[in-house]
């Protein structure tokens, strides 16, 4: 028996259901704070390196550890959908990137490395993640983060174009 393709749903349900998600995470009975996914990244580099007890590992402990959960649930989330869509595939260099930038899978790593590398250091400079402007942010009317995520847009597609040549 074949297994069946489900569609993607309607884009607004994806706003609907985030908008019901910030309501849940700000609430001071669950995490109360924005969502965000940058502070997880300094955290767990500090207790890899073995710095738990160092001042700024102890400052962002709690959204550290909060973050380093909420990215794994959403790893969980997008590979259970994923399967269960059945649409689930592992691969080093997508077929876009082959069509422009060639099979190399070396190529593929170096520029995931920089592109990591530029958008974790921007976060931590801007104060905060993407996620945590764009999404929670916009979604309290901080005027910070809709300067910030107007200008992550334009510099997304002025880096798309740039990097594809199209």
């Amino acid at each position: 028996m074949a297994k069946e393709k489900i569609g993607p749903l309607h884009w607004a349900w994806a706003g609907v259901l985030l908008g019901l998600l910030n309501v849940v995470i700000m609430n001071s009975w669950v995490s109360n704070r924005p969502i965000g996914a940058s502070t997880a990244f300094p955290y767990a580099g500090g207790i890899l390196a073995g710095l738990k007890d160092a001042v700024y590992t102890k400052l962002i402990a709690k959204p550290g550890l909060w973050e380093i959960w909420f990215l794994l649930g959403a790893f969980i989330g997008a590979f259970v959908s994923s399967m269960i869509a059945g649409d689930f595939k592992l691969q080093l260099v997508p077929e876009r990137w082959k069509a422009v930038k060639g099979g190399s899978p070396w190529k593929r790593v170096l520029w995931t490395i920089i592109g990591a590398f530029l958008l974790i250091f921007g976060a931590r400079m801007a104060g905060g993640c993407t996620s945590g402007h764009i999404l929670s942010g916009f979604m309290q009317l901080s005027a910070g983060s809709m300067v910030f995520g107007v200008v992550v847009i334009l510099t997304f597609v002025i880096t798309g174009k740039l990097f594809y040549r199209s």
